[in-house]
């Protein structure tokens, strides 16, 4: 019978080798962390000697915690309290984890409904998504949307807005609905740009905007060709286009209450409100091949005191965004790992199916009323 795999390390970046501890030991940092996320209090000897899976005196649980202080694990604050986990001690509790953690049922089912029900564009999914995110931890979250360059061509459609004025959707694989009005030369007729539609989507699907566009071989005639020539036009505008990282940033009135110190809320507020510096912090994590960053771990001084839980979104195997939640080192991680794990994969189920659901892209009446409607907001 095969070996079954170990456990999956849920945040470690490849390159560090801290020493395993003895299973006493691990069992008390356990209980003190696990204690300190719970009531932010230092922990005793007589918390931890009540705690699942500890069946030593007193005196050894003291004697144990003071082995943990020099070894770096925890850190008394005052010389009579109990201890508290270092950001040395968080890691090693993140993790031997044996998994993500568990959403309670509620939680599960608001997950669902909130997906089974969210429509509209891309940019309302991942704003409302970082509010579910927030509500689910009680963290400040961040959504970082995909950038379109990379994403696929699922379908290009042409549709008359007057006689001379085209509107050019390009559909695109994680959502997104790309828009351009292009005046005509000369009137289009339904016909020709129905059937410049389906050329265009049959040609272009699949390829990515920052690609170069396709020279797709010609109808025969003429009207659909000119239309043709419009879409291609239009596709390869935007790819060129320089796209900034868009991010969308949920639970910030949280951040008071997540921290103790005023210097720190100032400081989480400050970032939060700087998205590439936001961007740059997440892509860093994840680069480094990390899923946590405790600390100092993600290398960003004015959020050392603070954790980052993120998760990549894909859509269709390719990276499509990210999200993650900001908190304290005294972080609930497996409460976060499980509502980062749960939304990233509803995200990139959503996202895969387009922002809207299951439903077709939008049709030609549908897009003239919301194209009349965004000239109305003007």
């Amino acid at each position: 019978m095969p070996t079954p795999p170990a456990p999956e390390r849920t945040d470690a970046s490849p390159d560090r080798h801290e020493p395993e501890l003895d299973g006493r030991k691990a069992a008390i940092l356990n209980a003190v962390v696990t204690e300190y996320i719970e009531t932010a209090q230092p922990v005793g000897s007589a918390h931890v000697i009540r705690s699942p899976g500890i069946d030593v005196s007193s005196a050894t649980v003291r004697s144990e915690m003071a082995t943990l202080e020099r070894e770096g694990f925890l850190v008394q604050p005052h010389t009579s309290a109990g201890r508290i986990p270092t950001d040395k001690g968080y890691r090693y509790f993140v993790d031997h984890l044996s998994g993500p953690g568990m959403l309670g049922e509620q939680q599960r089912q608001e997950v669902r409904r909130f997906f089974a029900q969210v429509h509209g564009e891309v940019e309302e999914l991942l704003a409302r998504t970082s509010g579910l995110l927030t509500s689910l931890t009680d963290y400040a979250t961040v959504v970082v949307a995909p950038r379109h360059e990379t994403s696929s061509i699922r379908s290009v459609q042409l549709v008359g807005l007057a006689p001379t004025v085209v509107l050019v959707l390009v559909v695109l694989s994680d959502g997104a609905v790309d828009k351009r009005t292009v005046e005509l030369a000369s009137p289009a007729s339904e016909a020709a740009l129905a059937a410049a539609s389906a050329h265009l989507t049959a040609g272009l699907a699949g390829r990515t905007l920052g690609a170069p566009s396709a020279t797709l071989l010609p109808t025969g005639d003429d009207s659909v060709d000119a239309m043709v020539r419009v879409g291609v036009e239009v596709v390869a505008e935007l790819g060129c286009q320089p796209e900034p990282d868009q991010v969308f940033v949920g639970g910030s009135s949280r951040v008071a209450s997540a921290f103790d110190a005023v210097d720190t809320v100032r400081s989480v507020l400050s970032i939060l409100e700087q998205q590439l510096v936001v961007v740059e912090l997440i892509e860093e994590v994840l680069d480094r091949g990390m899923s946590v960053a405790i600390g100092v771990e993600h290398g960003f001084e004015p959020l050392a005191s603070c954790a980052l839980v993120v998760s990549p979104v894909k859509v269709d195997g390719e990276p499509a965004g990210t999200i993650g939640v900001l908190g304290p080192t005294r972080m609930n991680y497996p409460k976060a790992l499980a509502a980062v794990r749960v939304v990233a994969e509803q995200l990139s189920d959503r996202l895969s199916r387009g922002a809207g659901g299951p439903a077709a892209p939008p049709g030609p009446d549908r897009a003239r009323a919301a194209e009349s409607r965004r000239k109305g907001e003007r």
